[in-house]
């Protein structure tokens, strides 16, 4: 807002022209599995409606219609309609994504569970201490150990051999076998990401979040293949010892302080690659 209470003009245009950079990767993927403009229509209102009734209250009063309708520019019938109609936005599908990885991850770091070369054994699924059992018991909470496997081997990171023995196929899951488990990270981790550079808008100057990249504009194509094996490589790397120092601090709250505050915490990753248009210049 500027002096006069109006929109700021220019924050107005950066933010039009950020929202404009943002959609159009997401219309693309939706216009790849033929969802009409008119859902997308409907879920931005149903979400205005939520966020302005969820967190844009005024302290000590009851979120209202009216004062949604005037922040949202929907007429107070639509907004009735919304409210009425809308269930809570339901949660990201994430609990069961973060300790199948969390299992993967300690499979190839824990020891315990590594052959005499430092490689994720092959495990037994229940029998002696080494079993795949014993990995989950330890590294996934209150987790069936059916469940995380049906889980693993479901999206390919695992495979059962001819000796009936569990073999790791990759370090990371990440869901290959359906399209609908790669749209719950899709939803989850780019939340993720736009709630963070909100925050840094906010609070950057107080409280900062980490919000970095490394990004040249006109890099030799002949370049792609070792960047994607070293970033992959160093961003693992990365990811595993931040892992260990959280697996080492999920301590559940001392009996002194059952209802102590808890908090999700971690860091997420991304790779980039485009092709440059013909008229972009050399820049870093």
């Amino acid at each position: 807002m500027d002096a006069t209470g109006h929109p700021n003009e220019r924050l107005l245009q950066a933010l039009t022209a950020a929202v404009l950079q943002l959609l159009r990767p997401l219309c693309k993927l939706l216009l790849r599995h033929n969802l009409p403009f008119s859902v997308l229509e409907e879920l931005a209102k149903r979400v205005y409606v939520q966020v302005a009734m969820e967190d844009f209250g005024i302290p000590g009063k009851k979120p209202s219609l009216s004062r949604a309708s005037i922040l949202t520019g929907l007429t107070r019938k639509d907004t009735q309609r919304l409210v009425a109609a809308t269930q809570p936005l339901p949660a990201p599908a994430a609990d069961g994504y973060n300790r199948a990885a969390r299992v993967l991850t300690a499979w190839a770091r824990d020891p315990d569970f590594q052959d005499l070369d430092g490689a994720p054994a092959a495990l037994h699924v229940h029998d002696g201490e080494r079993s795949f059992a014993n990995l989950v018991r330890r590294h996934s909470g209150d987790m069936p150990v059916r469940a995380v496997l049906d889980e693993l081997l479901r999206v390919g990171a695992v495979q059962r051999r001819d000796d009936n023995l569990l073999a790791m196929t990759t370090r990371a899951y990440v869901p290959r076998a359906s399209e609908i488990d790669k749209l719950d990270i899709l939803g989850s981790d780019v939340a993720a990401l736009i709630s963070t550079i909100d925050h840094n808008l906010q609070y950057g100057d107080s409280d900062p979040r980490y919000q970095r990249k490394v990004l040249y504009l006109n890099m030799p194509a002949d370049a792609v293949a070792e960047f994607r094996r070293r970033s992959a490589s160093d961003a693992q790397a990365l990811l595993e010892k931040l892992d260990r120092w959280l697996a080492a601090n999920d301590i559940d709250n001392s009996p002194d302080r059952p209802d102590a505050p808890r908090v999700r915490l971690g860091m997420g990753i991304y790779y980039i690659e485009a092709p440059v248009a013909p008229t972009s210049t050399k820049e870093r």
